[in-house]
């Protein structure tokens, strides 16, 4: 069972096509944006929420969902990278105090998903 009081980091590496295995966790009304890939796994960004597909163990057959809904989220916030750092972070505090971050690797094109993953966030919650 997953343990939905950890805080989580998930790393994004780069867009990809929307993994068929993933649509079924959609909602009729949800409106995808784009799909990321993770470590080993995948990402969905909605109008609504952030999906996430986690597998588990070695051979990745257990896989936890995620779901990061946009109005749970109470703060959030942009790192960008420094001269050394690898990577960009979007910095999430759910409500009840789950932080949830989003890792970027450092370059153009991570750079950019990033903004529109904020985006995404901000269309949201701000309108």
């Amino acid at each position: 069972m997953a343990d939905v009081n950890l805080n989580k980091v998930f790393s994004f590496y780069n867009e990809i096509p929307v993994p068929e295995e993933l649509k079924p966790f959609l909602s009729r009304n949800e409106n995808i944006y784009f799909a990321v890939k993770t470590i080993r796994d995948a990402a969905i960004i909605t109008d609504k929420r952030i999906l996430v597909a986690d597998k588990q163990g070695i051979t990745g057959k257990k896989i936890e969902y995620y779901t990061i809904p946009y109005k749970n989220i109470v703060t959030y916030a942009i790192e960008t990278a420094g001269t050394f750092d690898l990577d960009s972070e979007i910095k999430l505090t759910m409500s009840g105090g789950i932080r949830v971050e989003l890792k970027f690797f450092k370059d153009k094109k991570m750079d950019s998903l990033l903004l529109r993953v904020y985006d995404a966030i901000n269309s949201y919650i701000i309108g």
